[in-house]
């Protein structure tokens, strides 16, 4: 008999290839959009709320990761995601210190896509000018109710939207108790926005731009040229480089 988890590697490996070929299309359409404002001197923002911040940081001055991403982080993780109005204090307090500019885009995550905060996020950012790209479960997000005021789930107010492929209440393994275990939210998410980084990469390359990589603090004289490379993000970034 196998043991959970050859159960969860094998069901995770099936969703992780149905992913990647789910969310390809979007993909090749999203890619341009996001090389073309780097190209342009823009940043990539993403937002993720409780644990899928988890999934938003994957990028965020990461080793072999574009430098030109921040994120908007929630000081509360997700404690309060479902407060009226709070993303949107949230988001404008960030959009304050770095800046949401028109013709940029923005990743917002939500594995359920039905709390408050990140359709906050949406909507303010939508609002700005800025394209929308979500990150979500379907299955899950559309058997929920959303808890914004508009009713409006995180799928229903993006412009693009990225899906993770798992199950209502992510978790995969039969426990054979009536629980389950083994999630799936936040690797597939962090797949998929590789995929995506890995895309943007080779549109910014094709397309004759810089391409401004970070490479790991681990290797001689890394620091040095990661400071160099983001020097011209460096007002506009949350996290700051070493």
């Amino acid at each position: 008999m196998p043991s959970l988890a050859d159960k969860y590697y094998d069901r995770a490996a099936s969703l992780l290839a149905t992913a990647r070929e789910r969310n390809t299309p979007v993909i090749s359409t999203v890619a341009p959009l996001i090389g073309a404002s780097i190209a342009k001197g823009g940043i990539l923002h993403t937002f993720g709320s409780g644990h899928s911040e988890v999934i938003s940081r994957e990028i965020i001055g990461r080793a072999g990761g574009l430098v030109c991403v921040s994120g908007i982080i929630d000081p509360t993780n997700g404690f309060i995601e479902n407060l009226p109005g709070y993303g949107e204090k949230l988001v404008a307090r960030y959009d304050r210190q770095y800046q949401l500019i028109a013709g940029e885009v923005i990743i917002v995550i939500s594995n359920s896509g039905k709390n408050a905060s990140p359709v906050d996020v949406a909507l303010y950012a939508k609002a700005k000018g800025l394209t929308v790209v979500s990150l979500t479960c379907m299955e899950m997000s559309k058997a929920t109710t959303s808890q914004h005021p508009s009713g409006k789930r995180l799928f229903e107010v993006s412009d693009f939207v990225f899906d993770n492929g798992g199950v209502t209440g992510d978790a995969i393994v039969d426990l054979g108790d009536g629980s389950f275990s083994g999630p799936t939210s936040t690797f597939i998410g962090c797949s998929i926005l590789n995929w995506l980084m890995l895309s943007v990469i080779e549109w910014l390359k094709a397309n004759g731009h810089p391409v401004p990589v970070l490479r790991s603090q681990n290797t001689p004289g890394a620091i040095e040229f990661n400071r160099e490379v983001g020097a011209r993000y460096k007002t506009r970034l949350s996290r700051q480089l070493a």
